[in-house]
């Protein structure tokens, strides 16, 4: 019973299917046609608008040599002398377009015998009126009348064609219609047949399914319960994206405070020696100390604008390929005497199996440099401790700085790169966006994770050779 109860319902909604299937492929079909339909009436607007330019065309020559006539001045024949050309191309594109029909295609090499004939006359006349110095002859007179009979013959074949184009318009037409009255009619046939079809199976279908309602509800509940989370994330996100916005507006304004606090001690002091110049009556030794007060308060801002700028610039590098554990090495040299100083452990876990890397070496050395040394100043002496690693880890070359110094937040972790911006009492706050723009440099990415109280690891990764390295040679 249960077996057969489950086949009549797949029988149903299959049977439905199938009619929904056909229905589909008959208006798939009737659209297709109206489609092919479409471009036929294009055509034939395009055989009718050639047709209308043709005759168009043919009158500028009679209005340029009418001109003449009137005029006695050839100045009045431009139209004429580039209507031949155009009347000749747009023939052309008539040839094209009626090459589908043999009763078109006649009209239109009947049309160029006219057409070459109109000029020949015109031509004919233009001759007759330069010798008889633009006065009318008798000759004249009758190529006009002989003109004139040829354009009506013109005007006849063209409105003859364009009359056929009309007629297989409505004829199209027409069978666009009755296909999209047989269709409707089956559409709709089927449509219902579907409806009764569907409607038996749910009625059937609901006998078997109040079981199944309680679990449709829980799935609903789980369903909207997922929704609301949905919607909770993407509020969140929201409030990031405003967040992160608001940030980078506080990191701008505070590089300009800094900048702006940085630069106006020293343009003070110009300016005072300045006017102090323009008073004039001082003494040469005066001047020599004013001139020198200016020079170096000048060399003081130029040497704050190449900090920010090398710390924040994209430059050219001198790519080399290099050991990645001897240039750690060579970093490490430059810091040795300050970490010993602070009896700083080191400790290196370097791989073996490391691959050479292009890099700029004095840049990365830099790079290196800032980050160790940010390590020793945030350790405590003689508990502290920098550990360095190397390793290979998806075909990128992984370098770990860690300590174990007092951690930073994390509202501070999300601004150490940012320029001008330090923890310490000393420092300008560029030295680890110089870093971050060195490692950017590279092709690479440099992350930064902390806890307070625990000590911070910078994390960076460079690209093998081969690997990720998309610079110039």
């Amino acid at each position: 019973m249960k077996f057969n109860f489950s086949r009549r319902i797949r029988s149903g909604y299959l049977a439905a299917l199938v009619l929904l299937l056909v229905s589909y492929i008959l208006t798939l079909n009737a659209v297709l046609e109206l489609r092919k339909e479409n471009q036929w009436v294009d055509h034939t607007r395009q055989v009718i608008n050639k047709l209308e330019l043709l005759v168009s065309y043919l009158k500028d020559a009679e209005i340029g040599l009418r001109g003449l006539i009137m005029m006695k001045d050839e100045k009045f024949l431009l139209p004429y002398y580039t209507s031949q050309n155009k009347v000749d191309s747009i023939h052309a594109v008539l040839v094209h377009l009626t090459s589908d029909n043999a009763i078109q295609t006649e009209r239109t090499a009947k049309l160029k015998v006219l057409i070459d004939r109109k000029f020949a006359i015109i031509a004919d006349q233009l001759n007759e009126l330069r010798e008889a110095h633009f006065e009318l002859t008798p000759l004249v007179k009758e190529k006009a009348f002989e003109s004139k009979a040829i354009m009506d013959s013109i005007r006849f074949v063209v409105g003859t064609m364009e009359n056929r184009e009309d007629e297989l318009l409505n004829e199209r037409n027409g069978n666009v219609r009755s296909i999209n009255r047989v269709v409707y009619t089956i559409i709709v046939a089927l449509f219902l047949f579907s409806i009764l079809i569907i409607i038996y199976s749910l009625v059937t279908f609901n006998i078997e399914n109040r079981a199944k309602q309680e679990a449709s509800k829980e799935a609903a509940g789980y369903h909207d319960q997922l929704e609301k989370r949905v919607k909770e994330l993407d509020e969140a996100n929201r409030e990031l994206i405003a967040l992160r916005g608001i940030q980078s507006f506080a990191s701008t304004g505070r590089v300009a405070r800094v900048i702006a606090h940085e630069v106006k001690n020293p343009l003070t002091n110009i300016d005072l020696s300045i006017d102090h110049l323009i008073a004039g009556e001082i003494s040469e030794e005066d001047k020599k100390v004013f001139m020198d007060i200016i020079a170096r308060n000048s060399k003081r801002i130029n040497h704050l604008i190449n900090d920010l700028l090398h710390a924040t610039r994209f430059s050219e590098l001198k790519y080399e390929k290099a050991d990645i554990n001897e240039v750690l090495d060579e970093a490490l040299d430059f810091a040795r005497d300050r970490a010993q100083l602070n009896q700083i452990k080191i400790e290196k876990k370097y791989g073996n199996d490391i691959p050479t890397v292009e890099i700029d070496k004095e840049r990365m050395r830099i790079a290196f440099l800032n980050i160790i040394m940010n390590a020793i100043e945030s350790t405590d002496e003689k508990t502290g401790l920098l550990v360095l690693e190397t390793s290979v880890k998806n075909n990128m070359c992984e370098i770990n700085i860690s300590d174990n110094g007092k951690g930073m937040d994390f509202e501070t972790l999300a601004k150490i790169f940012d320029p001008y911006f330090t923890s310490k009492k000393t420092g300008n706050g560029l030295g680890l966006t110089h870093t971050q723009n060195i490692i950017l440099n590279h092709k690479g990415k440099i992350f930064a994770s902390s806890e307070v109280g625990k000590g911070t690891t910078f994390t960076i990764f460079l690209g093998l050779n081969g690997n990720g390295q998309d610079h110039p040679k």
